[in-house]
């Protein structure tokens, strides 16, 4: 999401960092203050294995989008695992992921420009003809205004920017004659409803043919969209009105970003992730750079330098100095309260601020991009793929990967602006990464759970648009590119717009407003765009003494971090109570709560029960205290109780012609073979007869010596696992009977016994939903012997599995747990340390932005055994991380399988109702203190 020409004047001053939070006390501050800056640099990259990896990255795009083209054109996507196309309304939805598609052959026009910097100008010209004969845009289906933007609207207007660029050049696309523009045109005038508000900000979503409100165009209705759905807009727009002549798509992106402006908190200079588009009242006031608001920030810099209106460079700069001061704590970077920036939101990142770091680059700071692209590095390191979202501790939070490609464009720039052949080895391990844990016969599939390696039928095409460009671009000369690619701006999607849009058809005014808001220091603002051969003189060294005291950031960590509040008592006054360091018997730490408008409970049950009512604190600063207290204490009990959790397991098909390269998520079992503390099992697979095992087998001989299939229903699942024992199976794989079900679309569960004695059970026993126990179906009957792996974690694999056995990681770190397990029900409950197995907590899953949200972030909150496993492994930071994705679900049934409904664990209230509280609470604040204009 970075821009191709160049970074900003490096002279304007960098603001003081935030000294760390509370719940942000991470390894990187010790290690930056006791680790010795290095000097070792990596080996300068030959020509020739930089030629090689382009070549190989050449190749990597044709396996992708030629079996796109071969098994799902004229579809949206291509569905990897099962080798045909995704098609609206065909499929189990996927919530909102689903908004992105539109009948309208999206892979196919999101990759157009892709073709023309991969050297594929033959394939650019047939992809060209066949977007004009076969897409229509004027279907009956509703679809994402950002994403449509983004992606159709820039890919038809990146294919027309380089279709007159080759017809420029005088032997390609002859015969063009602005029809991808034409096609843009309409594109938008289909877009422009959504703007009927009173604010001038889009719906989130409209009928291609029906518009909005129309009875018809089932939509029209919504009350709220992300701050990113509002704000990325005006580059394509903008560019479509420069390039047509018809001013009103600029006039209308400027109108929202305007708005937006307006709304942000004016005394932190912050926006907030949803805002109501009839209001302007703030929805959810968290704010980062990361999902919900990412291309807002980045479409303001790069508005300025496309249209040349300095107004969107001193709004960047402004909104870039609160960032500095509340979002980044190096190389973190944290989400706050706009009302309260010194207050954190969360404690956990998601994959899409790894954005951020190629941004800065177009910025000109250049020194926390690296900070923070190492620490992401590093984390990568660790799981193969960045996990959707990950703590500050750097553990998994949420488990899917998608193939997204915002690190991969980071890379590429940080590279441009240092010259340090260190990020081409970053580069090398991202190519080598996608082919030997996401490559399937028929695509790249997405990454279900980067722990277990387990695969989602899915390929985006932000994939195609975006990752491969970026990292062809980074192992690519001048010369291996058939045009100068800093003649061109990328927009979110990597799309190129000419930079010469900015000289023609300046009909929109330009006035500059934004001092009417806010006294500005001038000595931030550089007002041109130097070339960055003489911005960063391509010396390693400076990038390196950066990175060196970071290099361990994820592997180590420490005891205690020094936080924001730490800091302003050096002078002798005592630190803040630590949700950690907390007893209920303690007479201190009650007095402590107590002036922090904390209040204790005693429960019948024997627990105790916090509740915290910020206008009972002593002052304004302890209230804040007692909500950080409060939020501390949340985040510690949802760890605790992922830590008792079972995980997902992985069944991988290891014979020809998969050889270990599909992986699918499975539920594990409260009986039978541990597979997380034994070795894996590797057999071929049989279904039993009766399919449903509830029987005794009729063809023993049959699944002797093999992992047996059985069927969903009628029976309990430990009979089925006797059953199958009892034939000679070495294992056992149930397979829902609910046709159509998918871990994409409902959540995983484990499988519980039959409430008797199950020690007899020995054989390893996993789930899998009706789509992922279809594709081994399917290759038993294409391929009739088919042998898989059931394990913990998927091991590596190539062609000739030469590599499946590897060693697993020690785990060398320690449960940091607090003294006594934390319990959150309406609010935060303390659990007698003599009973831990009481302990439950429901997680808030937040989700992602609308427009770039995984599917599984709607799912329902983890719900806890209350006999969590002996012997439990605690979390390791080497990528062995055994807790459940907070999105996951863990259901198990104790009475017949064959019913849903039945979930196990105590049940408990949930955490939405905590966070109405904290609302309120922040509510208080602000009245307290009167600091919101």
């Amino acid at each position: 999401m970075s821009e191709a020409g160049g970074g900003r004047g490096s002279g304007s001053p960098v603001p003081q960092r935030a000294p760390w939070s509370l719940v942000a006390a991470t390894a990187a501050l010790c290690l930056v203050s006791a680790t010795s800056v290095g000097t070792a640099v990596a080996a300068p990259m030959s020509r020739e294995e930089k030629q090689k990896l382009g070549n190989q990255v050449l190749e990597m795009f044709d396996h992708a989008y030629g079996n796109y083209m071969e098994h799902a054109y004229p579809a949206d996507e291509l569905m990897p695992l099962t080798c045909r196309g995704r098609v609206r309304g065909q499929e189990p939805s996927r919530g909102d992921v689903d908004d992105a598609l539109g009948k309208f052959s999206l892979t196919l026009i999101d990759s157009l420009d892709t073709l023309v910097v991969l050297n594929k100008t033959k394939e650019f010209e047939e992809a060209v003809r066949k977007v004009l004969r076969d897409v229509n845009l004027d279907n009956d289906v509703v679809v994402s205004v950002f994403e449509t933007n983004i992606r159709v609207l820039g890919g038809l207007l990146g294919g027309h920017s380089l279709a007159i660029m080759l017809k420029e050049k005088g032997e390609y696309m002859q015969w063009y004659n602005d029809e991808l523009l034409q096609m843009a045109k309409q594109l938008g005038y289909k877009l422009l409803p959504a703007f009927n508000t009173t604010s001038g900000l889009p719906y989130p979503r409209i009928n291609l043919k029906f518009g909005i409100r129309k009875p018809e165009a089932r939509t029209g209705t919504e009350t709220d969209t992300c701050t990113a759905c509002a704000g990325t807009l005006i580059l394509e727009f903008a560019a479509l009105s420069r390039f047509t002549g018809a001013t009103i798509f600029e006039e209308y992106a400027r109108k929202a970003l305007d708005f937006l402006w307006e709304k942000r908190q004016r005394s932190s200079n912050l926006v907030g992730v949803t805002i109501n588009i009839h209001t302007g009242d703030w929805v959810r006031k968290d704010s980062g750079v990361g999902a919900g608001i990412d291309s807002y920030y980045e479409y303001l810099l790069k508005a300025y330098v496309l249209l040349g209106d300095d107004s969107f460079l001193e709004r960047f700069n402004t909104h870039y100095d609160a960032i500095m001061r509340y979002i980044s704590q190096p190389p973190l970077l944290l989400d706050v309260h706009i009302h309260k920036p010194m207050l954190n939101a969360r404690t956990w990142m998601d994959a899409l601020l790894a954005f951020f770091p190629g941004l800065q680059v177009l910025k000109g700071d250049i020194r926390p991009a690296i900070e923070t692209h190492e620490m992401l590095y590093q984390v990568i390191k660790k799981h193969n793929f960045l996990p959707e979202a990950f703590t500050t501790d750097f553990r998994v939070h949420w488990a899917q990967h998608p193939l997204r490609p915002e690190f991969a464009e980071s890379t590429y720039f940080l590279y441009k602006a240092t010259g340090d052949p260190y990020y081409l080895e970053v580069g090398k391990t991202l190519i080598e990464n996608l082919n030997k844990y996401a490559r399937v016969p028929c695509g790249f599939a997405a990454m279900k759970d980067v722990r277990t390696g387990s695969h989602e039928d899915r390929m985006d095409s932000f994939f195609l648009a975006e990752m491969f460009k970026y990292l062809y671009l980074l192992f690519a000369d001048k010369e291996d590119i058939i045009f100068d690619i800093e003649d061109y701006i990328f927009t979110t999607e990597a799309h190129l717009l000419p930079l010469w849009l900015s000289t023609t058809n300046q009909s929109i005014s330009k006035k500059n407003t934004t001092s009417e808001y806010t006294e500005l220091d001038d000595s931030n603002f550089d007002w041109t765009c130097p070339n960055t051969q003489i911005l960063f003189p391509n010396d390693p060294l400076y990038a390196q003494s950066i990175r060196e005291p970071l290099k361990n950031v994820v592997d180590k960590s420490c005891p205690r971090g020094i936080s924001r509040v730490e800091e302003s008592f050096r002078s002798g006054a005592k630190p803040p109570l630590r949700a950690r360091d907390f007893m209920a018997t303690n007479p201190e730490h009650l007095e402590i709560l107590k002036k922090m408008g904390v209040s204790l409970i005693h429960l019948k049950d024997g627990r105790v029960q916090l509740v915290q009512h910020a206008i009972q604190a002593a002052s304004s600063i302890d209230a804040e205290d007692g909500l950080r207290f409060m939020q501390e204490m949340i985040e510690l009990s949802s760890q605790q109780q992922k830590e008792q959790q079972l995980p997902p397991r992985a069944v991988q098909i290891v014979s020809h012609p998969f050889f270990g390269r599909v992986v699918l998520t499975a539920g594990p079992a409260q009986f039978g073979l541990d597979l997380s503390k034994h070795k894996e099992t590797r057999g071929f697979v049989a279904s039993s007869k009766p399919y449903n095992g509830c029987s005794e087998l009729t063809n023993p001989e049959a699944v002797m010596g093999k992992i047996a299939l059985i069927q969903r229903g009628q029976c309990m699942f430990a009979e089925k696992a006797r059953n199958i024992q009892n034939a000679g199976a070495i294992g056992g794989i149930v397979i829902d009977d609910n046709e159509g079900s998918s871990s994409d679309t409902a959540p995983l569960f484990q499988m519980a016994g039959d409430g008797k004695d199950t020690d007899d059970i020995k054989i390893p026993m996993l789930f899998l939903f009706s789509k992922e126990g279809s594709i081994i179906l399917d290759a038993i009957r294409e391929y009739e012997e088919v042998e898989v792996l059931l394990s913990d974690k998927a091991k590596d694999r190539d062609p000739e599995m030469e590599n499946e056995e590897q060693p697993s990681s020690e785990n060398d770190s320690q449960n940091q747990s607090a003294e006594q397990i934390i319990s959150i029900s309406q609010a935060v409950d303390l659990v007698d340390q003599e009973s831990p197995e009481e302990s439950s907590l429901n997680s808030h899953p937040e989700s992602l932005s609308p427009a770039d949200s995984d599917d599984a972030a709607s799912l329902s909150p983890s719900e806890q055994t209350s006999n969590p496993t002996e012997d439990h492994e605690t979390t390791s930071l080497d990528g062995e991380c055994t807790d459940l994705d907070n999105q996951l679900q863990e259901q198990s049934e104790t009475e017949e399988d064959s019913n849903p409904n039945v979930s196990w664990g105590k049940k408990v209230q949930p955490i939405d109702s905590i966070l109405a509280d904290w609302n309120e609470d922040i509510e208080a604040f602000e009245m307290m203190e009167k600091d919101e204009l």
